[in-house]
């Protein structure tokens, strides 16, 4: 039994399923389902059945899965252990929403590693909304920056700001068919403010094409293509220089809130409580207001598991 294969059947038991296991963790499907199965195999066990309502755990796979989480936190633990005392920067793996991914993410990381007295090695990258829960207390993920968490047990959300979602056209109203909506991966996410909104609206899901990032799909609204949702401060430079335009409609704007959110205090990382107070800094804010031009977010890929997977070749 190792620690690869208790993490795969963690993230597939939270997750629901071995396709969203294998997204969180940046590996592949039969990755994940071999991990699986030689656990399965060591305890005699199937531990997860797909029944009519999804994946359930059996009675083995419900006793089995609080402690496999503690097993899977306390082996990211262990190599944080290990790296301090090689002396090696520490590590802090910031996961956000994508639009925070695209514009805020790098520049919020990169500043706060040129003031810490520390040396940090910093990584940041996209995540689904389901996805945060399991990263933060599987200590694959030190802090998430997005919707408020606060219900979850043993995690802390807190807001740092507040934003408005709005819909943003070509520069010229064209009559025709209700729009083509224009969204970046946050619109595939059940549980986005972008959803949300699409919802709100009754937007069909043909009537929906999803793009890369917000950047990309803000240049098809640009070109005519149909409406885009954005957040107003970051598309407002493009507005002002006549290249988009603010379209109203019946659910917009929508005001929300980014929150940051940590796992509770007793087991919160150092430099991740160090990372949330820099949030509430006026250089944290400065940035979250006026991030400059995006970068393409990529996908959050958990070191610690990579380096696990690859180190347990046939597990």
């Amino acid at each position: 039994m190792t620690l690869t294969q208790l993490g795969a059947f963690v993230l597939v038991a939270r997750l629901g399923s071995v396709k969203e296991a294998a997204r969180a963790l940046g590996v592949s499907e039969p990755a994940v389902s071999q991990a699986l199965t030689a656990l399965r195999q060591h305890l005699g066990d199937p531990l997860i059945e797909r029944g009519p309502g999804g994946m359930a755990l059996t009675p083995g796979g419900a006793r089995l899965l609080p402690v496999a989480s503690q097993m899977v936190a306390l082996g990211a633990e262990a190599e944080g252990a290990v790296r301090a005392a090689r002396g090696a920067p520490e590590t802090l793996r910031v996961v956000a929403t994508a639009a925070i991914a695209e514009f805020v993410a790098t520049p919020l990381l990169e500043t706060f590693t040129k003031r810490s007295a520390r040396e940090v090695d910093g990584s940041a990258g996209v995540v689904a909304g389901k996805e945060v829960p399991v990263l933060l207390h599987s200590r694959l993920a030190d802090v998430a920056i997005g919707p408020d968490l606060g219900d979850e047990p043993d995690l802390v959300s807190e807001p740092v700001f507040r934003a408005r979602l709005v819909a943003v056209g070509p520069p010229r109203g064209r009559p025709g068919p209700p729009p083509v909506w224009l969204v970046d991966p946050s619109g595939t996410d059940p549980s986005s403010e972008t959803s949300l909104l699409l919802r709100r609206l009754k937007v069909p899901e043909d009537r929906v094409r999803v793009y890369p990032n917000q950047t990309a799909a803000w240049a098809a609204a640009s070109d005519g293509d149909g409406l885009a949702v954005a957040l107003a401060h970051l598309v407002g430079h493009r507005v002002q220089r006549g290249e988009l335009r603010i379209v109203p409609t019946a659910a917009t704007p929508v005001k929300i809130q980014w929150h940051v959110t940590t796992l509770a205090a007793a087991r919160r990382p150092p430099l991740a409580g160090a990372f949330r107070r820099f949030l509430a800094t006026a250089d944290a804010l400065h940035i979250m207001r006026s991030p400059g031009s995006g970068v393409p977010p990529s996908r959050f890929r958990p070191p610690v598991y990579v380096t696990l997977w690859n180190s347990t070749p046939g597990a």
